[in-house]
């Protein structure tokens, strides 16, 4: 007896010739590694990268919270696939030297595994 499995369906696919960052807990894609503008960011688990653009995310309602670098305006942002809450995105940032974040995405490293093409 063959037992059929139903393939996952994501809402976008990145290109295979990409190096690409995966959810940990469905290997849905989230970003392209083109689209990372830095390593250095701390997420409210630990460590997280800034995307410029992500896929296969949803987005919660926009709420200001204090963090490390002042006031923001930030929506909790999950994956469409599992329902995992992965980081946020930053919808607006009170303090003009924080302005380069608004429309970014924060991911935190514990959520994310490296796809296609990693050495």
């Amino acid at each position: 007896m063959v037992k059929m499995t139903k393939s996952k369906t994501f809402q976008a696919y990145l290109p295979a010739c990409h190096r690409t960052y995966s959810c940990v807990h469905c290997r849905a894609h989230l970003a392209n590694h083109d689209e990372l503008i830095s390593k250095s960011f701390q997420g409210s688990q630990g460590r997280a990268y800034l995307f410029n653009s992500v896929v296969n995310v949803g987005c919660g309602p926009a709420e200001e919270r204090v963090l490390l670098t002042g006031l923001h305006a930030v929506a909790d942002i999950y994956c469409e696939n599992c329902k995992t809450t992965l980081g946020w995105k930053y919808e607006h940032a009170f303090e003009s030297s924080q302005k380069y974040k608004e429309g970014k995405f924060i991911i935190e490293v514990a959520h994310m595994i490296k796809d296609n093409g990693w050495e």
